[in-house]
């Protein structure tokens, strides 16, 4: 049995891909209400160095593990981490890449790298950091994906079927972890200003959200009193716009440009 840590000792939370835009405000949102000690995972020494920099300055320990996620002994890194930090809290998967949908039609091995990295190499970090949750009876699992994933379409079915692959595995995460204390969430925003965005035309309008934005829903969820949907949308409004893209016939969907 599984003692849960005292509410005065330090969070401690995993950042899978913590040079991403998100990440790094969860990062900061997390650091200002302290004391939380932060393992940051990315591929960039100078990238995670700068921000765990950063979370020091807000009061924050924050160690840096510079790993290609996307070939990474994802099993060895997690046992790592949990062992040289006592216990894991939250573990936050933060990192992808849209790819070129085009390019990817084009090219199988494209397709297949694209594949890789949003859910072969995903999966991996998912399952390791379930199973140590699992272990010590307590933490949450969260995890970015997309509203993608909802429902294939022309533009970016290969991306979305990574993410709708994702989507199931952490439904079924949710289901066997809630039997040990632990939880797994999945978080689809819809469009974010990002650097992985910067080429979508039409930025900044209506339906666009901010890295900020969908960190606080991230912050929020993952605490252990949340005891919400497996699914959450960020923003919200995205589980009605996606309510209604799923819904559409298809004689009428095959019509559009979506």
């Amino acid at each position: 049995m599984t003692m849960a840590a005292r509410s005065d000792a330090p969070k401690r939370i995993v950042i899978l891909g913590a040079g991403s835009a998100i990440a790094e405000e969860a990062a900061r949102a997390w650091a200002r209400r302290g004391p939380v000690r932060f393992a940051l995972v990315g591929r960039q020494p100078d990238r995670l160095e700068a921000v765990a920099a950063n979370l020091r300055v807000l009061g924050a320990e924050a160690a840096s593990y510079a790993a290609d996620l996307d070939t990474a002994d994802a099993a060895a890194l997690i046992s790592r981490m949990a062992a040289e930090m006592g216990r894991l809290d939250i573990v936050l998967l933060a990192y992808g890449t849209l790819g070129d949908q085009q390019a990817c039609e084009r090219d199988p091995k494209a397709a297949s790298q694209l594949l890789h990295t949003n859910f072969i190499s995903a999966a991996a970090w998912c399952l390791a950091a379930a199973s140590a949750l699992e272990a010590q009876g307590h933490g949450s699992l969260v995890v970015i994906g997309s509203v993608a994933g909802d429902r294939g379409r022309a533009s970016n079915f290969i991306y979305g079927a990574a993410k709708g692959g994702l989507g199931i595995l952490l439904q079924g995460l949710a289901h066997r972890l809630t039997k040990a204390g632990a939880r797994a969430v999945l978080i689809k925003p819809g469009f974010v200003d990002t650097p992985m965005t910067a080429h979508i035309s039409g930025r900044g309008g209506p339906l666009w959200s901010t890295p900020a934005r969908v960190a606080a829903v991230i912050v929020k969820v993952a605490e252990p009193a949340s005891k919400g949907r497996a699914i959450v949308y960020a923003p919200r409004f995205w589980r009605w716009i996606m309510f209604v893209i799923r819904n559409i016939p298809e004689r009428i969907f095959h019509k559009t440009r979506l």
